[in-house]
Parts: C-alpha cells; sequence; structure tokens
C-alpha cells in the first residue's frame, strides 16, 4: 500500500468573519476565563451568552439550538426589517396579530405560549387575560430631543405612536432595553438615539394591580422565559454571571407591525376602485411575553475535550461540577462508543482539524480546516477501536457493498472517505479503559478511500 493522498481543503467563496484562534485559552493567561456547562436531559448545553461568545468564537465548539451552527438565532422578521429600514431602534420587529398570512402571527403566538404555562401553573382564564392584557400592552414610544433631562427622561407622549420613517439606523440588530420595572408592568419604551448610546428614556412603574400575578419575575425552562408566578431554580451558569442572570430576568420589548383601526379605505371615491384599499400599517411597541433564549450545545467530545485537553470548561450535573473521571463514566454510559469516537475527536483536534458532528453523512466525525466558516469539510470519519491485529467487536462491520454505498455517499458532498483505527495494546484491561489516561497508549492509523474505490493508508 502506498502513502495516503491528502488532497487540500476547498475554501468557501465568501468568508464573512475573521479567525480569531484553534482553542479558547490564552496561551499567556491573561485573559484566561473558565466556562461553565451543565447536563440536561443527556446533552452539554452552556447558557451564560459570554460564555457561548468565547467557546463558539475560538474554536467552532458547539452550535446553537436553535440556529444551525453559530447561535445568531433571532425574533425578528428580515421582511420587516427591510421594510421599516428607516426605523431608529434596536428592538426586534416581528408580525402583529392582524397578519393576513396562512402562518400564526409571530408576537400572537408567543402571547398562545405564555398562556398554556399560565394556565399550567392553575391561574383560572379571568387571572390570565388580565395578566396578559396587563404586561402586553401597547407602550409608549419617545423619540430622542435637545429638552431631554439629566437623567433621561423625556415628556409624555401618545401611545402606539406612529415611528418616523426619517430617522436613519439599521433596525437588524434585535436586543432587549434594559427597564426599571422588572415586575411585568407597563412602562415606557424609546428609540435608540445613537449607536453607541444606550435608551433615551427610562421606564415608569406601573401601577401594583396591573403587575398581579407576576410578582415573582418570570420562568425560565428549555431555553424560554415566560410570565408567571413562580420563580424558576437557578443553574450554577447563572449564579455566576449575574449580568446575564439580570438581561433574562428583564423584559424584553419588541415592535409589532399593526394595521390601524379603520385605516383600510379606497384609494379614490369612485366606485369602480372600492377593491383598491390601502392598509396603513404601524409599529407598535409591546412586551414580549414569552422570551426563547439560545444556547450553545456540545456534544459529548467538545465538552469532554474542553475539560480535559484544555481545562477551560466545568460541567455541572443539578448543584455538583462532575470530575473528568466521573464525566468519563457518564459520557460512556449515555453514549456507549463515546470512547472511540472521543479518542478519533482528540486526535484530529490536536492536529489542527476541528472536527464536528458527522451523522447527517453515515459517519462520525467530520474533519473541517479552520473551521466551517472557511472550508467545506475534507473528510468523513469512520473510527474503530482494534486491537494489535486489527481484530475486536467493530462498531460498525462494513461490507464492500455498504462501503462502496458510503463512499458514494461522501464523494457525492465533495468530501472523502476516511477510516481512523484506534489501536489498543492486547494487555490493555477493561479497568484500564475506564479513564481517560489509556489513551497514552492508543496507536492511531488512519486510511483514506479515495474515488476508486483503492484504499489508501497513512498515519
Amino acid at each position: 500500500m502506498a502513502e495516503a493522498v491528502f488532497h487540500p481543503p476547498r475554501r468557501k467563496r465568501r468568508v464573512f468573519e475573521s479567525y480569531e484562534g484553534p482553542f479558547p485559552v490564552d496561551v499567556g493567561g491573561k485573559d484566561f476565563r473558565m466556562c461553565q456547562a451543565e447536563i440536561i436531559n443527556n446533552h452539554v448545553i452552556v447558557r451564560n451568552p459570554e460564555d457561548i461568545e468565547q467557546l463558539y468564537n475560538k474554536g467552532y465548539f458547539g452550535k446553537g439550538i436553535l440556529s444551525r451552527s453559530r447561535p445568531v438565532f433571532s425574533i425578528s422578521d428580515p421582511l420587516l426589517v427591510a421594510k421599516w429600514q428607516g426605523v431608529n431602534t434596536n428592538m426586534p420587529i416581528i408580525t402583529s396579530q392582524k397578519f393576513s398570512c396562512l402562518l400564526f402571527p409571530r408576537y400572537q403566538r408567543r402571547v398562545q405560549w405564555a398562556r398554556s404555562v399560565l394556565q399550567e401553573q392553575g391561574l383560572d382564564d379571568c387571572s390570565v387575560t388580565q395578566i396578559l392584557e396587563n404586561y402586553t400592552k401597547p407602550l409608549e414610544l419617545t423619540q430622542p430631543g435637545a429638552e431631554q433631562t439629566a437623567n433621561n427622561r423625556m415628556g409624555p407622549n401618545t401611545e402606539n405612536t406612529e415611528l418616523s420613517s426619517q430617522s436613519r439606523a439599521d433596525p437588524g440588530s434585535a436586543g432587549a432595553l434594559s427597564p426599571e420595572d422588572q415586575n411585568g408592568g407597563s412602562g415606557k419604551a424609546c428609540l435608540e438615539g445613537d449607536a453607541g448610546m444606550g435608551p433615551v428614556c427610562g421606564c415608569e412603574q406601573q401601577e401594583q394591580g396591573d403587575s398581579r400575578g407576576l410578582q415573582e419575575g418570570s420562568c425560565q425552562k428549555g431555553g424560554a422565559a415566560v410570565l408567571g408566578g413562580c420563580e424558576g431554580k437557578q443553574s450554577p451558569e447563572q449564579r455566576a454571571g449575574q449580568g446575564g442572570e439580570a438581561k433574562q430576568n428583564a423584559p424584553e420589548y419588541v415592535l409589532v407591525q399593526e394595521e390601524e383601526e379603520g385605516s383600510s379605505c379606497p384609494e379614490d371615491d369612485s366606485a369602480s376602485l372600492q377593491g383598491n384599499l390601502v392598509k396603513k400599517e404601524k409599529l407598535v411597541c409591546r412586551k414580549n411575553p414569552f422570551r426563547i433564549f439560545e444556547y450553545l450545545q456540545l456534544s459529548l467530545e467538545e465538552a469532554f475535550f474542553l475539560v480535559y485537553a484544555l481545562g477551560c470548561l466545568s460541567i455541572y450535573y443539578g448543584e455538583e461540577p462532575l470530575s473528568i473521571l466521573k464525566l468519563w463514566q457518564v459520557f460512556s454510559e449515555v453514549k456507549p462508543d463515546f470512547k472511540t469516537t472521543y479518542m478519533a475527536y482528540h486526535y484530529f483536534r490536536s492536529r489542527g482539524w476541528v472536527p464536528k458532528v458527522g451523522l447527517k453523512y453515515g459517519t462520525d466525525l467530520l474533519l473541517y480546516r479552520k473551521g466551517p466558516p472557511f472550508y467545506h469539510a475534507s473528510y468523513s470519519v469512520l473510527a474503530e477501536l482494534v486491537d494489535d491485529d486489527f481484530q475486536g467487536s467493530l462498531r460498525r462491520p462494513l461490507s464492500w457493498m455498504s462501503l462502496s454505498g458510503l463512499n458514494r455517499t461522501t464523494a457525492n458532498a465533495s468530501k472523502e472517505l476516511m477510516l481512523c483505527y484506534l489501536i489498543k495494546p492486547s494487555d490493555m484491561t477493561a479497568e484500564e479503559m475506564s479513564s481517560p489516561e489509556c489513551m497514552k497508549r492508543i496507536r492511531v492509523q488512519v486510511q483514506a478511500l479515495v474515488l476508486n474505490g483503492q484504499l489508501w493508508s497513512g498515519s
């Protein structure tokens, strides 16, 4: 057999980001940050926004639970953002209750979700309706002016104020304002005065009667924060990052596109134009009753590499941080072939590749050069644990027919199939395999299967 022929990675045509670093650790140790995650339903989840940015931007670890890869989920409707391009605000713009489409309106959908959660808490329909009406009532919008006082408060304005189309800013960045009233009451929202400044007006507290049922804040469950008279149990990550906790507990303001009442009128008095109606639309500021937060989900291999190899991640189960040995045992129980896939992941990650899960191509790993934003995946990897004589209970016994089909699937995606054999000594016991220290005695041999079906070997 000849040496393996490794083809150069295929670079993507359009790259919209810069390369920061291969690992989320600082060589000098000055800016070292210990990130935190937790195990939820056998999945490793990172909740802290700063930890998410650190882990994904430096090394492309994990993926957003609501996005394809990078966690960039936003509730904003891109079509509405483009339509109201002249609005100077950083609040998300979503559809209203009167959106004439087969799809359920985005804002009304969140109201229904919040209603369902409140009903599950035992509240009667009358109380639920009153809570939602008080929480989602229209808020006043004020524009920045020269007469603002020292504490950035401005005079009152009429509700449902129509936004001026003459202001200039990019509304694409979706963010929540930071109100003073965190009891769910109605307040005063505002437009952003400058891209580098915060809101130019404060928030007025609501009467106590309007915040009935909301005194305890919000409940967070499964990546969502909803209204309710209960207080969710805080995770270690939320306690560690007080800034992220305050941001998640604070109400989120959104701009809802609605039709003005009685705005549908004919363009001309002629009876022949009765069918041509003009609908005047406006943006109304409301509170989002059901917030959805995007978290970062790490594969078991990525999570263990961050803990064991880099030492920049702590994983909690409930209130207890798990040790390296405990994680090795827990992950092996959750995923029986975890030892095999992790040793392959550790091998390729240590050599500059960015391995990702290769489930959609029927393999264990996909190998990227630098990261998914820069290059297409070059190889699809199958990992097998064998002994010195290449014997053992194979995880995926391959016949020539199945191997040919898998190779064709990989070739159609402009990749090459790679077989990764993890060779353990014949005298290695099960007790040694119960610790990650067994990797010190493991040898690795890789074989690339080229298009003509001939097998080339390498190491």
